[in-house]
């Protein structure tokens, strides 16, 4: 029987895990001496930020049932994010993530994630349909799809949801995290079919749709049948195309980088914020925006998501 509970802000599935960022910049892994531990995962950052905005939230996820899993819930928790459905896998240790920090542009990660994580152990069978159904915005990630059982599990989400309220498919493409990347787009397929937002940036467009410019890329997820295709162009800001014709094309807000890892999660986070709250489409894309290039300027991800005030200031400002 399902645990009863108001109808969550949002909920997202996908990646947990810790995240091991060096706390010294412009310097090769090899040579770093100090490191801080940060919760991670893409889902989970999302989580994490719409959290930091106000909203109710709450993640789908496995974990190791290792030390590194009990340090995610009890972070989950303390940034005042549900971790009911956030459980523990005996066959495989939490994922760990480690970077490298050389702004404004380069940031490379190294996951270990094998022989396999335990957020791809996600099963359809223990999903809480009825809260799945019930959020307000329920988002998916790619890397859900690269694996089974993971891959059937979001597809089941996907199809109970049946697209009510909000359903964002975040496009996350990770090629090292499908054995074929080849075999990817069928899936992307598959589950845009059952959202009405796509996100992504230009590469993440182009493995689902084929295309790569952006208007054509925005067109391509219209046409894939969601309502709202928002394709983020780096240096050149953000496009946001909806089914009704309107378009929103918005420029990045200039920061100093300090780490752009996190950015992306800042940005869905503050985008289910503005979308809960019915906002324009410029003003969902503004704070969007807004929050990416805060969390790009601080060294963190999920302790570094800003609070609403936080990204009315920077607006303000620029």
């Amino acid at each position: 029987m399902a645990e009863s509970f108001e109808p969550f802000d949002l909920i997202t599935m996908g990646r947990i895990g810790v995240d091991i960022y060096p706390l010294q910049t412009g310097v090769p892994l090899p040579e770093v001496e100090t490191f801080g531990k940060f919760l991670g995962g893409s889902a989970t950052n999302v989580a994490v930020a719409a959290a930091r905005r106000g909203c109710s939230t709450a993640v789908i996820s496995r974990t190791g049932r290792d030390p590194f899993g009990t340090y995610v819930r009890q972070a989950l928790k303390e940034f005042g994010v549900d971790d009911r459905w956030v459980t523990p896998v005996d066959a495989y240790p939490t994922p760990v993530t480690f970077c490298e920090i050389f702004p404004p542009d380069d940031f490379p990660l190294y996951f270990y994630r094998q022989p396999k994580a335990p957020d791809l152990e996600i099963r359809t069978e223990e999903l809480d349909l009825d809260a799945i159904r019930a959020a307000r915005i329920f988002w998916i990630t790619g890397t859900g799809l690269s694996e089974e059982p993971s891959r059937s599990a979001t597809l089941a989400a996907l199809e109970a949801r049946a697209k009510s309220g909000i359903t964002v498919f975040d496009l996350d493409w990770r090629p090292m995290f499908w054995r074929n990347p080849d075999e990817a787009r069928p899936h992307y397929a598959e589950a845009l079919r059952h959202v009405t937002v796509a996100v992504g940036n230009l590469d993440e467009c182009e493995v689902a749709t084929g295309v790569r410019e952006p208007r054509a890329c925005a067109q391509a997820l219209l046409d894939a049948g969601v309502e709202l295709a928002v394709v983020k162009q780096g240096p050149k800001g953000v496009l946001a195309v909806h089914r009704d014709g309107t378009t929103a094309e918005v420029p990045p807000v200039p920061v100093e980088v300090v780490n752009g890892l996190g950015a992306g999660d800042a940005f869905g986070g503050s985008l289910c914020h503005g979308l809960l709250a019915n906002w324009e489409l410029e003003k969902v894309m503004r704070h969007a925006n807004a929050a990416g290039a805060i969390v790009a300027s601080r060294l963190a991800c999920s302790s570094a998501m800003p609070t609403s005030a936080e990204v009315e200031q920077l607006i303000a400002r620029s």
